[in-house]
């Protein structure tokens, strides 16, 4: 068998830019934007190919484990979960995926690409990383350099130099994001969009990381080497990896290595970096309007809606994004990435809560979503998946009221253990010891009436934990 492409998918990163769909605590990478699957899932099942790919790497955010898991069940893929413990950008997250990669194999030719980015055609983006093998096996640091569609300003592009082999060509040079008649000026130059997706040795990366941060390479390596497991998870060394110094692999190694070469791709790429990108890559009506969701447009042209939940309708207006969510609607004109940037920075000021975390908030046991809240009451809806658990656990300054509409649920109180069933209530006094768990097969639903003096959810006391959060 021909040597085979480990894949490094990087999905740690908490951007706002699809604000208010993606959120600190599910970003985008997450979310379905575009059919059933995230683009983290989209990402994995373009490298599935046994053949000619391995057994993938992820790396992500300490806070992320549990929806990686549950996402790379849902689409029957296993991968060896890396876990950062603080973000470091992706210069070092993607130096751990190669120490880790060579813990498997010292040869290993790593593929790293971003979790949140869209390629509409496979096919392409795999004959890309055929070509690039070969490179990437005479030790060069091959990168992704998509044909341009258009004289964008949002992307970074590369010049290419010398052929090295087949369609690969040296780097002859990196450059910034430009303005509208730079950009133009490269179109025409052939220059290529930097999609920051590599391909490479393993031990070059390190080796040419090496010669600009030697430092930084030894704790990323410390930090793999003295790294934990938990609960299958491979958690970084917090103290090494924590001193290592944050930069994007560009600015690390690939505007100062020798070894850069480009593999020219047009794969229908997108990084999916603003709401004008998603009514780009989505389908319209007659008059250039996208929806996902309940949507009605009336003598309107150009625009883009997304709605989990309301019914938005649209009656002469043109080019607008809206975006509505349980807490939160944006409207905006199609094309200001920049405008929703500034609003989000305003917004971490005056209301945080809202750029951080939806009203439906995910666990690894299921869900809960607040419906309701008073001065000392709330409201919410639970959804436990089949064999799943909440930790034993008590509060101090609550009670709760449990009615099951779904499912039957195995609560215990104390010393006691029932099972509650559809249309069955259960009362959990304040400071009982109390769990629920879901013992069927299919999904447990119920209202959770918490009634008290404080009810944050810092108030919870775990006493024992599946997940290991007590």
């Amino acid at each position: 068998m021909d040597k085979r492409i480990i894949p490094l998918i990087m999905c740690g990163g908490a951007g706002t830019r699809l604000w208010p769909a993606s959120r600190e605590v599910r970003p985008k990478q997450f979310l379905p934007l575009f059919g059933t699957r995230s683009t983290f899932q989209d990402t994995l099942m373009r490298v599935s190919d046994e053949t000619l790919f391995d057994r993938p790497i992820v790396i992500t955010n300490a806070s992320y484990r549990f929806m990686v898991l549950e996402q790379l069940a849902e689409i029957g893929i296993e991968a060896d979960v890396i876990l950062e413990p603080m973000r470091r950008d992706s210069g070092p997250a993607i130096a751990a995926g190669a120490v880790f990669a060579q813990s498997r194999d010292n040869d290993a030719i790593v593929l790293a690409l971003a979790a949140d980015h869209v390629v509409q055609d496979n096919p392409a983006f795999v004959a890309a990383c055929r070509e690039g093998l070969a490179a990437a096996q005479t030790g060069h640091i091959v990168t992704f350099g998509v044909k341009p569609e258009r004289p964008a300003t949002e992307y970074g592009y590369i010049s290419p130099g010398e052929a090295i082999s087949g369609e690969v060509h040296a780097v002859a040079k990196f450059v910034e994001k430009p303005d509208a008649v730079k950009a133009a000026d490269y179109v025409n130059s052939r220059y290529l969009w930097n999609s920051g997706n590599f391909m490479f040795p393993a031990a070059v990366l390190l080796d040419e990381y090496r010669k600009i941060d030697a430092t930084s390479v030894q704790a990323v390596s410390d930090a793999v080497a003295n790294a934990g497991r938990d609960l299958g998870f491979v958690t970084l060394e917090q103290a090494a990896f924590g001193s290592v110094k944050a930069i994007s692999i560009d600015y690390a190694v690939m505007e100062k290595t020798a070894r850069a070469a480009v593999v020219p791709v047009s794969c229908g790429w997108s990084d999916v970096g603003s709401w004008h990108a998603v009514w780009e890559l989505s389908k319209k009506d007659a008059q250039g309007n996208a929806a996902h969701g309940t949507v009605a447009f009336e003598d309107s042209r150009n625009c883009n809606v997304t709605t989990d939940s309301a019914l938005v309708a649209l009656e002469g207006v043109d080019d607008l994004v809206v975006v509505a969510t349980a807490d939160a609607v944006l409207v905006s004109r199609q094309k200001d990435a920049n405008g929703l940037k500034r609003l989000v920075t305003k917004l971490k000021t005056i209301a945080p809560k809202v750029t951080e975390e939806h009203l439906k908030v995910h666990r690894p046991w299921g869900s809960y979503q607040s419906v309701d809240n008073g001065e000392r009451h709330q409201v919410k809806r639970i959804v436990v998946k089949p064999g799943g658990r909440l930790s034993l656990q008590k509060h101090h300054h609550r009670a709760e009221h449990w009615i099951v509409v779904r499912g039957a649920a195995r609560v215990t109180v104390n010393e006691m253990v029932k099972t509650v069933h559809e249309n069955e209530s259960i009362y959990i006094p304040m400071g009982a010891v109390h769990r629920l768990e879901n013992p069927g097969k299919i999904m447990l639903e119920l209202i959770e009436v918490q009634t008290g003096s404080y009810l944050g959810e810092d108030d919870i006391i775990r006493i024992e934990d599946d997940y290991q959060r007590s």
